[in-house]
């Protein structure tokens, strides 16, 4: 897996973070619901330990 950088305020760590967990909670509990709707379990799985991982970065005592 190739690695890149980038550059962050904390307002903008903390608006892609509540995004991000808006999406995968929309991903894993709306589109299950929506007719020919194809689920991928390990983006959901990877995705939950990015935003687990973005959370720690914003707030380290929220563990």
């Amino acid at each position: 897996m190739k690695r890149i950088t980038l550059k962050l305020s904390m307002e903008e760590l903390k608006l892609l973070t509540a995004l991000a967990a808006d999406q995968l909670f929309h991903k894993e509990f709306i589109d299950p619901r929506m007719p020919g709707h194809q689920s991928d379990r390990s983006e959901l799985t990877l995705g939950k330990a990015l935003v687990g991982r973005m959370r720690l970065i914003v707030d380290p005592d929220a563990v």
